[in-house]
């Protein structure tokens, strides 16, 4: 199996984080992964191409991306953008700079959710965006060392607040876990992983949490903002990408080795949740890989 990039940052162990600003008029750092995490801000990279796991988006005039995913694939592309003068923030900081004992007060519960979440990417509204921006423009240029940390505490904050946040990839491209969900909601979830690529009825999957239809459907949705049938497509093209960056299996294997009836339904599906087709996903991914 191939890999991608393994980008080494430049945290030491006396760091509490690295925040670097640049200008510039492309962007030509290869789809990488690391084990720190990032918070990344664009401004100016309308038409800039967000590749966070199998998540493949054009941005807009302004853009704030949370990584927390170990291993979780990134990239921003040029893509269609054209202006000569973009503004870039990336801010990266050890997984360990709020460790669990502090994570687990509760004035954190709401950070330690959205690190959850951004384990498989997480892209803020514009409404946060513009809470945090006077901060994060002054965090670059504060030099005395606490009060750069407050702000950094300061801005985590208010982006865990941001109720407009979009996760990016699939659960199966990232393989994040969550970690306070049901009991009942992780079993079924476990099941479909390991069945995904077979017939999976309603019936079945409600009969492993006792319980009736039509009340898991609701209970699932609930707790998942997601019907079952709809997460189990979500898993399935989740797998597919994943096939189509890592192996060399055709697009016909991946589809019936997916869990899809059809190659036309499967094509179809995959563009509505990815927005390219099977065959266009791998050549993005092939073209902007570097392999080590």
């Amino acid at each position: 199996m191939t890999k991608v990039l393994h980008e080494i940052t430049p945290i030491t162990e006396k760091d509490c984080f690295f925040i670097a600003e640049r200008h510039k008029s492309e962007f030509t750092w290869p789809i990488h992964f690391h084990r720190d995490y990032e918070l990344n801000y664009i401004e100016g990279g309308r038409g800039v191409r967000r590749v966070v796991g199998d998540s493949i988006e054009e941005i807009g005039d302004y853009e704030l991306t949370l990584v927390t995913g170990k291993g979780l694939e990134h990239a921003w592309e040029q893509g269609s953008c054209t202006n000569q003068d973009i503004r870039e923030i990336t801010i990266q900081f050890s997984p360990d700079l709020l460790d669990e004992a502090l994570l687990s007060r509760n004035q954190f519960a709401s950070i330690r959710k959205m690190f959850e979440r951004a384990r498989m990417g997480l892209t803020f509204s514009m409404p946060a965006i513009m809470r945090v921006y006077s901060i994060l423009d002054e965090l670059y240029r504060t030099e005395e060392r606490m009060e750069q940390f407050l702000k950094m505490i300061k801005i985590l904050y208010e982006l865990s607040l941001d109720t407009g946040a979009r996760t990016l990839a699939s659960s199966a491209f990232s393989v994040a876990q969550e970690s306070n969900e049901s009991r009942r909601v992780s079993k079924v979830k476990d099941y479909i992983d390991k069945h995904y690529a077979e017939e999976i009825r309603l019936e079945t999957l409600a009969g492993l949490v006792a319980m009736s239809p039509s009340a898991f459907s609701r209970f699932f949705k609930q707790h998942t903002a997601r019907g079952p049938m709809d997460y189990i497509i979500d898993v399935r093209v989740g797998s597919a990408a994943r096939m189509l960056v890592d192996t060399a299996k055709s697009i016909s294997e991946i589809c019936y080795g997916c869990g899809f009836n059809n190659l036309s339904n499967f094509n179809r599906t995959f563009k509505s949740r990815r927005g390219y087709t099977p065959r266009d996903f791998r050549a993005l991914f092939t073209k902007n890989k570097v392999f080590v």
